[in-house]
């Protein structure tokens, strides 16, 4: 979703599998995705498909986020190779994945501080957060100091279904980054077919060791981690 938080890494600790101690981690000093041993995804899976939405104005902020000068997708190397065997997996069944956010650099949940502490830009509130109020969003653990996006091991994405030789995206109950209860992965209130889809990320990403927060049905980290204590800050590019 958002800023994974050192509020909701406390809270993913009952949550979900993929929860690591509070502490935040040291940021690596690397000024390039070369030397932070971040790959591109599209390196290891070519026809993975992409919709980065914080590489333009389609994000909960409404604007270009910074830190992101490309709609592109950077994972530790591990991370990448997994991810690239689930998109292998799903493709074999018809099926694909659609990239909402990879790496996100630190100077990035440091953009999503500022925005939530702007009472005046509202523009997205109706289409994201439209229960909640801003204050709501740090108090609720949905936006915060610090990201497990920025570690390197962490993939915001959703279904495609790709059967019929066009890849469409399938219906999970709400877009990428809707802040609220009806994100959440269990969440009651769904059809059979949004249940079923939601089931069939989780299992696939399950598969490859990706394990699912709770209250995001789009966000997975690998387990374990390959480096949980460092957070990287190079521009995606």
């Amino acid at each position: 979703m958002t800023s994974r938080t050192c509020i909701s890494l406390v809270l993913a600790i009952a949550l979900a599998p993929a929860a690591h101690a509070a502490e935040p981690p040291r940021i690596s000093p690397a000024t390039d995705a070369t030397a932070a041993g971040l790959v591109e995804i599209r390196t290891l899976s070519p026809r993975i498909e992409m919709d980065i939405r914080y590489a333009g104005a389609n994000n909960f902020t409404a604007a270009r986020v910074p830190g992101y000068e490309a709609p592109a997708c950077y994972l530790l190397a591990p991370v990448a190779k997994a991810l690239a065997a689930v998109e292998a997996d799903l493709r074999a069944q018809g099926f694909g994945l659609r990239l909402y956010d990879c790496y996100r650099p630190v100077r990035a949940v440091q953009a999503f501080m500022a925005w939530v502490s702007d009472p005046q830009e509202q523009s997205r509130k109706a289409l994201q957060y439209p229960d909640l109020d801003k204050p709501q969003l740090l108090s609720d653990g949905y936006i915060a100091e610090c990201s497990g996006h920025s570690r390197g091991a962490t993939v915001d994405l959703g279904l495609l279904d790709c059967r019929s030789g066009r890849c469409t995206p399938m219906d999970m109950g709400t877009d990428f980054d809707f802040f609220g209860p009806r994100a959440h992965t269990q969440t009651p209130g769904l059809n059979d077919a949004q249940k079923a889809n939601r089931q069939q990320l989780v299992q696939a990403m399950a598969r490859r060791g990706f394990a699912n927060y709770a209250q995001e049905w789009w966000h997975y980290t690998l387990q374990p981690e390959p480096d949980p204590g460092t957070a990287y800050d190079v521009p995606v590019r």
